[in-house]
């Protein structure tokens, strides 16, 4: 029956809604919808922005129309997007973005990104919401509004894959565009390679006549005056020129001692957001949309185990599926909660636990595979110490908080690609091949055991 009053009736299109989907979905997409009006068969509804408009007609058009029907007879839904106020708090904004048409220019360098980073695959919560919903925003329109946009959090929460997004979307909004994306530490590396072959022009532009420079782990810079003061007329530019840049971090600028205060300062010229530990409900909805490509179905009861044991870091929470659905592989078995009790018994908490570091990690797998910590950080490419190297980088991902470029450092100063590769290898092996899926399991209860 059709409710009397238009305020009742809006209520309970909402509350029909928020009941046939999840509670991140309601949250990020359905919640921000208000109602501007109904008349004549069609109800009208309005959306924080174009890109939100665009996302929800796609993904939720047609469950908007159904219970449009059921609560208001009505047969359309209209969706508009709402103006900007240039009034509104940097909180509002998020909410009231408005967007630009794309100025297209010379095509830039294709970010360095997997396709499953992508705001689609981003799982939100209240952890991270308001950095997505920045990034998001950013993506939209490059240069506007949040400028720059400064991400922190520890290790492992999703910031690197935020940076990624941006660039996957504007590039979709804009193939025009002109974008990098870096690692502070291969910023260091360019910039040093181009004082050794004498070549800083040709540095300069390849950083500073972009449209979007997508930063990670600016924390690198700390102590490193040079390449302090290059990257400040580096951000300098950038900004002048109306160009966007996305910087993260693993802590917020003012704890970032050894840098200027110059430079701090600018980081907080435009928005700063945090990422911290999800919540269960949000490492649940992780671990769900990871289990869609597993090879086998994974129950609810182990989804549940995982993310009421893995409570601080997304890798962490990622490799343990990782672990299970290869054990199920190789073993031909259904996965139940008491073979994921058993496969995962490391990830109990004990009193025992403690904080991993590179060399401990390094030192047991040499130790395991009969070789030395020399071995596994020198430059030999010989088999099998190349596979014990890679089962060490693995190691250092799974059970520590440091980044790629650290981890590469740790195994005598390899590049980031290196340690991207190695963990690739060594998942795919754990699904082909027992022995090796037993060597890590093995290596990582031992080590995380003590």
């Amino acid at each position: 029956m059709k409710p009397q009053s238009v305020t009742g009736a809006w209520d309970q299109y909402r509350q029909a809604l928020r009941n046939r989907v999840t509670p991140v979905t309601w949250q990020t997409w359905l919640e921000p919808l208000e109602f501007l009006q109904e008349e004549s068969g069609t109800l009208s509804i309005s959306t924080p922005s174009e890109f939100h408009l665009r996302w929800v007609s796609e993904k939720y058009g047609t469950l908007l129309s159904q219970v449009a029907t059921d609560i208001f007879d009505a047969s359309e839904v209209q969706l508009e997007a709402r103006p900007a106020d240039i009034n509104l708090s940097a909180s509002e904004i998020l909410e009231e973005e408005p967007r630009a048409e794309p100025v297209l220019v010379e095509p830039g360098i294709e970010p360095s990104s997997a396709p499953k980073y992508s705001f689609e695959n981003f799982i939100v919560g209240p952890s991270n919401r308001f950095a997505y919903a920045a990034a998001m925003a950013v993506a939209e329109q490059p240069g506007k509004h949040y400028n720059p946009l400064f991400i922190y959090g520890p290790a492992g929460l999703g910031k690197t894959h935020l940076l990624h997004s941006v660039a996957a979307q504007s590039r979709e909004i804009n193939p025009g565009l002109v974008m990098r994306y870096v690692t502070s530490e291969d910023f260091f590396n360019d910039f040093v390679d181009g004082i050794r072959r004498k070549r800083m022009d040709e540095f300069k532009n390849r950083y500073r006549r972009i449209d979007i420079l997508l930063l990670d782990d600016v924390q690198f810079f700390e102590g490193k005056e040079q390449i302090l003061e290059e990257f400040f007329h580096t951000f300098n530019t950038l900004h002048q020129a109306g160009s966007q840049l996305v910087i993260t971090s693993d802590r917020h600028p003012r704890h970032l001692s050894t840098l200027e205060d110059r430079l701090r300062s600018r980081f907080e010229w435009g928005l700063l957001t945090d990422i911290q530990p999800p919540d269960v409900e949000t490492r649940l909805a992780i671990l769900h949309k990871n289990a869609e490509f597993a090879p086998r179905e994974v129950p609810e009861s182990v989804l549940e185990f995982i993310a009421s044991h893995v409570p601080n870091n997304i890798r962490e929470l990622e490799g343990a599926l990782t672990r299970i659905t290869a054990y199920a592989a190789l073993t031909q078995q259904e996965i139940t909660l008491d073979m994921a009790t058993d496969v995962l018994q490391d990830l109990i908490p004990t009193a025992s636990q403690r904080t991993l570091h590179p060399e401990e990690i390094i030192g047991a797998t040499a130790a395991a595979t009969g070789l030395s910590p020399a071995d596994l950080i020198g430059p030999s490419r010989r088999q099998p110490l190349v596979r014990a190297r890679q089962t060490a980088m693995y190691l250092c991902r799974e059970l520590t908080d440091l980044s790629l470029p650290k981890i590469g450092r740790a195994f005598g100063g390899r590049d980031h690609t290196t340690v991207m590769h190695a963990l690739d290898r060594v998942k795919a092996l754990m699904v082909e091949d027992k022995a090796t899926f037993d060597q890590v399991t093995a290596l990582s209860q031992n080590l995380r055991g003590g």
